[in-house]
């Protein structure tokens, strides 16, 4: 008789885990079912805030496998509107219930993927239930807000300032709304320094928003059970739509209480092979606690590059091979208005909190030799140890061809480059792509400088 696989989750981490599965057991051997609670799986919800936007113009292009791909050339039993309701670890099966109708049922299983990502956060305030407050984590919830968007709403509210919320603010601007974005911090993003944050506040309002930060949102107003506007401890802002864009959690809640253990973090405890403490039960993707690689502390970071080779390890193991997710470094990037905003390994605070003095150096140059058409300015700020110089953290802010630089910085953290070893790095070079001296060797050259100043003063 085929073992039993049930995955939670049809987005990122679920379908990678049940594909490499597959891959390596024929549906003689291994029986997959998935299930989904929304009505999509296996899309990009990155492209989301380009969807509202309207660069991407048809929600059929963020899907990158249709279900009847799964279902009938894998042979992966893909349930969309299918909802895990519970989780009986003693029984070793879920219940499920059909949003179209059908169910509670029970569906048996022999080995177990938790792929339930992460849930957006909401504040509990009043008027925060109302018709017109969206969250946007699903394309499901994408999809809700382009509908919103064809009754014409003129004002928008977008609270928090993090990487959805400046993606979202944008977008809608794009749409032809007037933007009002909240967010409690004096600065956007808080995975940047302030320093580095502040140019993309101003980048913020040269796209015409208007930028409220060091206020909390309050609650909200209603009339008839629709929102008309966000309340701040300082003002009232008009609103026919608001975006909440606070940031999410792990969706652990359904794992938890079926007795698989979370982390501090709220997210699911595993090991390197994405197996958690109880036995064939394996969990990835947003839901999941990871490790931070320099600060060496537990972390939950929403990315789908993490999910995607999470569930890929999870697959791999299920399916009789070896594969291992060591852990993560931070590595984003955004695009906000003219500006890519990129950031790697720990912020200044960060690398404080994680017991480590730091030497700091930012530099100002260009994404092409000065002389050519189309050169754009760069910042990039590194952050070493000040004792050894080894790369602990770096954030670029740019325009055209900036933010991709986070990748070389990326991958000297990864394997523990001082600043000073990184002055040496044979990046390539032509004029219509970087000065003669990159960016990133500037700044290794001037972090090194300063390390080396440190030390000499103690």
């Amino acid at each position: 008789m085929a073992e039993r696989l049930v995955v939670i989750g049809g987005d990122a981490a679920g379908m990678s885990a049940a594909s490499q599965a597959r891959d390596r057991r024929g549906p003689d051997d291994l029986r997959i079912v998935a299930f989904e609670k929304g009505g999509h799986a296996s899309y990009s919800a990155c492209g989301i805030p380009y969807l509202v936007g309207g660069e991407v113009t048809d929600v059929k292009d963020l899907i990158t496998r249709r279900p009847e791909v799964f279902r009938d050339e894998l042979a992966i039993d893909l349930r969309l509107d299918s909802e895990v309701v519970e989780i009986d670890l003693g029984r070793r099966a879920v219940s499920v219930r059909d949003h179209q109708g059908g169910g509670p049922y029970w569906e048996p299983f022999d080995q177990l993927v938790v792929a339930t990502g992460a849930v957006p956060s909401r504040p509990d305030l009043p008027g925060a239930d109302a018709e017109g407050v969206y969250g946007v984590q699903t394309l499901d919830d994408g999809i809700a807000l382009l509908r919103a968007l064809e009754e014409k709403p003129r004002r928008a509210v977008v609270i928090g300032a993090g990487y959805i919320g400046l993606e979202m603010a944008e977008a809608l601007v794009r749409r032809g709304l007037k933007v009002s974005l909240i967010d409690a911090a004096e600065q956007p993003m808080s995975t940047l320094d302030p320093d580095m944050g502040a140019l993309v506040a101003d980048a913020l309002r040269g796209l015409g928003v208007e930028v409220f930060l060091g206020e909390r949102i309050e609650g909200f107003a209603e009339s008839g059970g629709l929102v008309t506007a966000a309340l701040t401890e300082n003002r009232t802002l008009p609103a026919d739509l608001v975006v909440l864009g606070l940031g999410t959690r792990p969706n652990s809640a359904l794992a938890e209480a079926s007795g698989i253990p979370v982390g501090e973090t709220s997210g699911i405890r595993t090991d390197r092979r994405m197996r958690t403490p109880v036995e064939g039960v394996w969990a990835a993707g947003d839901c999941v606690e990871t490790f931070h690689l320099v600060s060496q502390r537990p972390v939950a970071i929403a990315l789908g590059t993490h999910a995607n080779k999470q569930g890929r390890a999870a697959g791999i193991n299920i399916g009789g091979g070896y594969a291992t997710f060591p852990g993560v470094i931070g590595t984003a990037v955004s695009k906000i208005c003219e500006y890519e905003v990129a950031r790697t390994g720990l912020t200044t605070a960060g690398a404080a909190e994680a017991g480590f003095e730091t030497a700091e150096e930012i530099v100002e140059s260009t994404t092409r030799a000065g002389y050519y058409p189309g050169a754009r300015q760069i910042k990039i700020k590194m952050i070493a140890d000040r004792r050894t110089g080894r790369l602990l953290g770096a954030q670029i802010v740019g325009q055209e061809g900036a933010a991709k630089r986070i990748d070389a910085l990326a991958v000297a953290i990864w394997h523990e480059m001082t600043v000073e070893d990184m002055t040496g790095l044979d990046l390539s070079y032509a004029p219509p792509f970087a000065p003669v001296w990159d960016p990133v060797l500037i700044a290794a050259r001037k972090a090194a400088k300063r390390v080396d100043q440190l030390n000499r003063e103690d």
